[in-house]
């Protein structure tokens, strides 16, 4: 079965990340020339200072981890879209969103081509939806 192209849904979930950090009030831009390590870049313009936010996406419902290979960039936001699956099987759900510190990202443990389960992820949920930490990052002098 050939690979599924998934083009439209990491670029879909750029600009959910991207919503999200401009509805939490963290003025954001799309990097639209491809940036290595990173998709958005979200500001605090009082203290002159950006955070590079890279976006990783999985389609599935339930997907077990994600696939990472270059740590260049402040914050990872894994964006669990949870669109079903192709066998139809997995129901449709609102997407869910992790967010970690680039070195918390970087010290997770890895197996074959990158991939991060999420399984693995010590203490997964307080990662979850945690958009202070890239706010408090900005906010610091």
């Amino acid at each position: 079965m050939p690979r599924q192209n998934t083009k439209l849904e990491s670029e879909g979930a750029e600009f959910l990340v991207l919503g999200q950090l401009l509805i939490q009030g963290v003025p954001t831009y799309k990097t639209y020339t491809n940036m290595p390590g990173y998709d958005l870049v979200a500001m605090n313009p009082e203290r002159n200072r950006v955070a590079r936010v890279q976006v990783k996406s999985r389609r599935r419902t339930k997907a077990e981890g994600f696939i990472i290979n270059n740590f260049n960039c402040d914050f990872v936001v894994i964006v669990r879209l949870n669109r079903g699956s192709k066998d139809g099987l997995l129901e449709v759900r609102l997407p869910e969103y992790f967010i970690f510190p680039v070195d918390i990202a970087e010290g997770l443990p890895q197996g074959g081509w990158g991939k991060i389960a999420f399984s693995k992820i010590p203490s997964l949920e307080s990662y979850r939806e945690n958009w202070s930490l890239i706010r408090t990052f900005l906010d610091r002098t």
